[in-house]
């Protein structure tokens, strides 16, 4: 008897997801025989039932395609906004997934989508995930697809700020996602040549980027590219949120963690606007004109590149393959040339950071790019 499969993409959209999905649909109809759906926009899709045959002209074209033909959500199943309130729809999602005679459902996503994927295993439903995300966080897999082309995309960026710092002497400070890791950073700095490289795995001092900054001038190199990730921070920072977070734990009384959790939030706050606020420390430390460059959302956008494509498109076929074996609660990472399915709870509640004495990190060094520290 033919399977059914039902396929969904959740979090924020990333390039190869299309790709992922032209895969799993193709090799599922024609090589297995199998019959695919998907859900419209994430797990609220699949809460409001919401589908569209993926089979002949729905995947025709999309290879190419950045972002995902299904739409997405950060909606979780146990935590639903319905009307004014928040509810759990897992039972709901539960029922339309056996409404639809599903052998598996397939969620396409990053560490939040492994672990709301995981929740629907109690009830009754069969889940395999495959891991996107342009942060490359994702534990138990050599990359995630949507990581490559963002980092293109952020490494054309540095190679093209580099002209415009040359030319009026300034400081550039370049913001790159990535969350609460430094993949893309540390990728993109290294590979356009940034001079100061700052992620979250290496608290930074100011006070040693500016004279980081201020060595170049005295070589004669008056300007500097500081690459720095979205969830870097500052070490006086560091040590705030851990104090912070310890006192919270070891709060007795509802005002005192209340105190703990506002001192983390504002914090939490700092980080978000910190490359703004490090262009004004340097301007003040060094007298040099310092100018910043978010480059946000702009990074997830766009065709994806060769390799996300051919990422996408091997963990894509690979799940089928894993589906006709009969697999569930499984992740299908990357591993080498191949894949593996590895157990979501292996995955979930983890994240891959980027090791302090990782090949990146050693020839970042060795280059005599600055680290913060």
């Amino acid at each position: 008897m033919a399977k059914f499969i039902g396929i969904l993409t959740a979090g924020g959209d990333s390039p190869g997801l299309n790709a992922a999905i032209r895969a799993i649909g193709k090799a599922a109809s024609g090589s297995y025989g199998m019959h695919v759906i998907g859900f419209r926009d994430g797990f609220r899709g699949l809460m409001e039932n919401r589908i569209v045959r993926l089979e002949g002209e729905a995947l025709s074209g999309i290879l190419t395609l950045g972002g995902t033909i299904l739409g997405t959500s950060r909606d979780k199943p146990h935590r639903m906004p319905v009307g004014n309130k928040v509810m759990d729809m897992t039972q709901v999602m539960a029922d339309n997934y056996h409404k639809h005679n599903l052998d598996v459902l397939v969620c396409l996503g990053g560490g939040g989508t492994q672990k709301n994927a995981y929740r629907l295993l109690d009830n009754g439903m069969k889940v395999i995930t495959l891991p996107k995300t342009i942060d490359n966080d994702v534990p138990m897999t050599d990359v995630t697809f949507g990581f490559d082309t963002a980092l293109g995309i952020a490494t054309e960026a540095i190679d093209r700020l580099h002209s415009t710092a040359h030319s009026h002497h300034r400081i550039i400070v370049v913001e790159i996602m990535g969350h609460n890791t430094g993949w893309l950073a540390l990728g993109a700095g290294l590979a356009g040549g940034a001079d100061v490289i700052l992620i979250p795995e290496i608290p930074y001092d100011v006070n040693k980027v500016a004279e980081a900054v201020l060595q170049r001038v005295h070589s004669g190199k008056h300007f500097s590219i500081v690459a720095v990730s979205e969830g870097a921070m500052a070490i006086e920072d560091v040590t705030a949120y851990e104090a912070a977070l310890k006192t919270k734990e070891k709060a007795n009384n509802k005002k005192d963690k209340a105190k703990a959790k506002a001192t983390l939030a504002r914090i939490e706050e700092r980080r978000g606007g910190s490359a703004l606020r490090l262009s004004k420390q340097l301007e003040e430390l060094t007298g040099l004109e310092a100018r910043v460059t978010i480059l946000g959302h702009f990074q997830r956008g766009g065709t994806p590149s060769a390799a996300d494509r051919l990422l996408a498109t091997r963990l894509g076929t690979a799940c089928v393959q894993f589906i006709d074996e009969g697999a569930s609660g499984v992740m299908i990472a990357a591993r080498g040339d191949g894949t593996e399915a590895v157990p979501l709870k292996k995955v979930v509640g983890k994240r891959k950071t980027v090791p302090l004495d990782h090949p990146w990190i050693e020839s970042a060094r060795y280059l005599g790019t600055n680290m913060g520290d």
